[in-house]
């Protein structure tokens, strides 16, 4: 049942740290989810302290601000370090990144590499690729963004990333237990209130939302903290280290401002060759659909690779009441 989670306080004294950000008060909520993908799990109590948050994904503009006045180069414009890919084909370990592109029919849906393909030149400012740009997409969220990245605009801009804990507070805005940002009905007005796919996954896309890929900031009505794409849109970079199941809450006590698991327990079991360690991204993105990735909730959750910015991946930031970024553990 979904209801109004418990709000200690109604707000810090002061203004905001920036007008783009929003008050997320200190209370308790049942984080994740017992009902969808076993990563959810299990469903608990934490309670998370107040903190401010970015109103909306940081922009290709924003980005390029911090670019430009720190002369920052993303992990997708570096060349690659083959002993970080022992066996991967010279041709890729060039600048680049993942690029998704839409099938000509139904494919297995077993096999990523059916709709992601490794493309040299494709980073933050060329989103599908050499010949595209972000020209007309100042107000869109910023993708292709590894985790280092978006860990060095939020220190330029005296930010910080969210913990899981944070992110999934803020998703909720005060409706605890709903499966959704906006409530338990997925479509109440009849038509999509976020960017996701609407369709057969990844061939055809309907565009009820009105949206092949990412949408300008702000495009659907926030949730009840003010929010915007907590859901949908692009995934978002947390700073926790993703486990594949939480542990629960102890019986003494409630977790209070809970962070994720440890580095080491982070990688992918699946790609021993590979020690790239993984964080927690949330929110889900266009690209999630019912009949493949139903995770433009708030519960759910999905591991990254550090090093990895894809064409569906960005962030936002926070800052702590008291006006101090959290401390993170790098």
């Amino acid at each position: 049942m979904t209801t109004r989670a418990q709000d200690d306080t109604a707000g810090p004294a002061g203004a905001p740290p920036a007008p783009d950000m929003a008050w997320v008060p200190d209370g308790t909520f049942q984080m994740g989810s017992d009902r969808h993908y076993p990563e959810e799990g299990p469903a608990h109590d934490v309670h998370v302290d107040g903190f401010w948050i970015d109103r909306h994904q940081v922009t290709t503009a924003q980005f390029a601000e911090f670019v430009d006045d720190t002369g920052y180069v993303t992990v997708a414009e570096r060349p690659l370090d083959p002993a970080d890919y022992p066996g991967a084909p010279p041709e890729n370990l060039v600048p680049g990144s993942m690029v998704f592109s839409k099938t000509g029919g139904p494919v297995d849906l077993r096999d990523q590499r059916n709709w992601w393909a490794w493309t040299p030149g494709a980073d933050w400012r060329h989103p599908e690729g050499p010949g595209s740009s972000v020209d007309d997409r100042g107000d869109h969220p910023v993708v292709h963004v590894a985790h280092e990245d978006a860990a060095a605009y939020a220190d330029w801009a005296g930010r910080a990333l969210p913990t899981e804990a944070e992110w999934e507070r803020a998703a909720r805005g005060g409706l605890d237990g709903a499966e959704y940002t906006w409530g338990d009905d997925k479509l109440p007005d009849g038509t999509p209130p976020a960017n996701w796919w609407q369709g057969a996954f990844p061939w055809r896309n309907t565009l009820d939302d009105g949206y092949e890929r990412t949408a300008p900031v702000g495009s659907f009505p926030p949730n009840g903290f003010g929010l915007y794409d907590m859901a949908g849109n692009v995934w978002e970079w947390t700073d926790d280290w993703f486990v594949a199941q939480r542990p629960p809450a102890g019986e003494c006590c409630m977790p209070r401002n809970p962070r994720g698991g440890a580095e080491e327990d982070s990688y992918n079991v699946h790609q021993p060759q590979f020690r790239i360690p993984r964080k927690v991204v949330k929110g889900g993105s266009f690209l999630c659909a019912d009949n493949y990735c139903m995770r433009y909730r708030p519960a759910a959750r999905q591991a990254q690779d550090i090093d990895s910015g894809m064409s569906h991946i960005g962030f936002r930031c926070v800052v702590k009441s008291d006006g101090v970024a959290p401390q993170t553990d790098e």
